[in-house]
């Protein structure tokens, strides 16, 4: 079977589950272009708990874990099967626990509605456990590595800049923020080095990382994707951009 890539988007306003616009285009051509898998495992910035955790349930439910957005993004519905078998081999991979109440947040959701919009392929979630440092999370995306040999894509929602503090609700375009665009690049530059040891220690890079992931939740799943590639696996940013000046759009494909 053929190795899967491994991917990390950046999902940005959940209004993008409604919208057709360059980065909902590009996740959708991305989903015509690599292997169709046999199922998905997403690690979403938006199931953050004190736990290591998967989704065990053979209808997760759609969760709209947001507050204050037009009434129709809470009607989205994205009806995907689970995957108790999945959910077993995550165990066996990384001791995550069976959950039978989480679903399938936006994190998720808000992607794959225009990555697979038939909503036909398997998605089992894994949880972000927020006690752990970045390390653990890096390392526990290395033991995902063999899910992409059997058929998984292996895929991270978050943002690799995400500052909501100083986002710009509403605003016509800005232009991002120096140390939004600075910090993306030195990213960039180790993501295409292989060089993961800066993006693990993330927070002793100085301010222009602090400003740029001022919390952890949304920029670890970018550590489980670094985690699974392989020393063969080419790195590609099929796409970019920065939202608001301050939340980056971009995605990280490995393989």
């Amino acid at each position: 079977m053929t190795r899967m890539p491994a991917l990390f988007f950046g999902h940005g306003n959940p209004m993008n589950a409604l919208q057709q616009n360059g980065w909902t285009e590009a996740w959708a051509r991305i989903g015509r272009e690599i292997p169709r898998p046999r199922a998905i495992v997403c690690i979403s910035a938006h199931w953050y708990l004190p736990a290591t955790l998967s989704t065990a349930v053979e209808r997760p439910r759609t969760i709209h874990d947001f507050g204050g957005f037009p009434r129709p993004l809470f009607e989205v519905q994205y009806p995907a099967p689970g995957s108790p078998e999945l959910c077993e081999r995550l165990q066996a991979l990384t001791g995550a626990e069976p959950n039978h109440r989480w679903g399938l947040d936006h994190g998720t959701w808000s992607v794959l509605a225009h990555v697979y919009p038939a909503a036909d392929i398997p998605v089992v979630q894994l949880s972000i456990d927020e006690s752990q440092p970045a390390a653990f999370h890096y390392d526990l995306g290395k033991r995902l590595a063999p899910l992409r040999d059997e058929g998984v894509l292996v895929m991270g929602s978050g943002n690799l800049v995400h500052n909501l503090h100083a986002y710009a609700w509403g605003a016509h375009a800005p232009e991002p923020y120096d140390w939004a665009v600075r910090f993306e690049s030195h990213a960039r530059e180790w993501m295409l080095a292989g060089n993961h040891q800066p993006l693990v220690a993330y927070e002793t890079l100085g301010r222009d990382a602090m400003l740029s992931a001022p919390t952890p939740d949304h920029y670890l799943p970018l550590l489980y994707i670094l985690g699974v590639q392989q020393s063969d696996d080419a790195v590609t940013f099929p796409v970019e951009g920065v939202d608001g000046g301050s939340i980056s759009m971009l995605t990280v494909q490995v393989g």
